[in-house]
């Protein structure tokens, strides 16, 4: 894997009335399509490539392209931090270009005017490695809260799936050591909030649960004034799976789950013509979508900063 690192400055947006601003940590080609969608055709990436090439896909066909990236959201007098990227200093050993990252995230941050200590939630919507990295941050040596007067708001599936206490499995995977430096921290520090079945966090904002990439997978949905939103998460990893729905990534814990989730959550953005932010596209960083004979297109591209 291997992430291209950018300057660019964040952009917002507004849905109803929640204004919306990305913050990126990093971008970049990540993996092979094939690595990356095992049961996608190499003929899907050739006859879509002139819609996902240079965004979210190298023109030779060889690598997707991603990002990782943070939604801040401001809400009714709350500042929401939602996803936190890979993070820096942590021992990443299945992934070279994560490993003990030194990147500026946090002055990024404060150039989208977000002070760290103002943040008043942080919402984690899985607990993969590449969505929590920055819920801490070394300092003398201990890991500590980067958002220290926050509420981390955890899925409890994932919560109790990822313990390595509970799951075996996760040693010499690309979650090991996540839990320890990233989750332990906020629970030891009691400044977090468990939740299952859904989770509304004001009239505007409601978490609701999305599984099949992990079991405790989430989305953000946004109703405010009449419009509507999806901080999708991991819903989605390409454009090309909007037509292509029933293909789901290679990290996902249960594809047929998380492909009928996709298929669900899409229907709903289709009928409220809702704008979708997907936590790692690049380039073109959100979408809307139509139903059509039986399957879904993007009808619309939103771009918030466009890279």
């Amino acid at each position: 894997m291997s992430a291209q690192h950018t300057a660019d400055h964040p952009s917002a947006t507004a849905v109803g009335d929640v204004a919306i601003t990305r913050v990126e940590e990093m971008h970049g080609p990540i993996m092979p399509p094939s690595d990356f969608f095992p049961t996608i055709p190499a003929a899907a990436w050739a006859e879509h490539a002139d819609e996902l090439a240079p965004d979210h896909l190298e023109s030779d066909l060889s690598m997707i392209k991603v990002a990782m990236q943070t939604w801040v959201l401001r809400s009714q007098g709350r500042l929401i931090v939602v996803d936190t990227g890979v993070g820096n200093g942590k021992s990443r050993p299945a992934v070279d270009a994560w490993d003990h990252l030194d990147l500026d995230y946090v002055q990024r941050l404060r150039d989208a005017g977000v002070d760290p200590a103002d943040v008043d939630l942080v919402v984690n919507t899985h607990l993969h490695v590449d969505h929590v990295g920055w819920n801490t941050t070394l300092r003398d040596g201990e890991w500590a809260l980067t958002f220290p007067n926050a509420t981390y708001l955890l899925p409890k599936a994932d919560v109790e799936y990822w313990d390595p206490a509970k799951n075996s499995n996760i040693a010499g995977g690309v979650n090991e050591n996540v839990f320890e430096d990233s989750i332990q921290p906020v629970l030891d520090s009691g400044r977090y909030e468990v939740w299952e079945g859904s989770h509304a966090i004001d009239d505007d904002l409601t978490l609701l649960p999305a599984p099949g990439h992990t079991p405790g997978t989430s989305i953000l949905q946004i109703a405010s004034a009449g419009e509507h939103g999806l901080l999708a998460g991991d819903l989605v990893h390409t454009p090309l799976q909007v037509g292509e729905i029933g293909h789901s990534s290679c990290f996902c814990e249960d594809p047929a789950a998380a492909a009928r989730t996709r298929t669900a959550y899409f229907g709903w953005a289709s009928e409220n013509n809702a704008l979708i932010l997907p936590a790692h596209f690049c380039g073109h960083t959100g979408f809307r979508v139509a139903r059509e004979d039986g399957r879904f297109r993007i009808s619309e591209w939103a771009d918030l900063g466009r890279l």
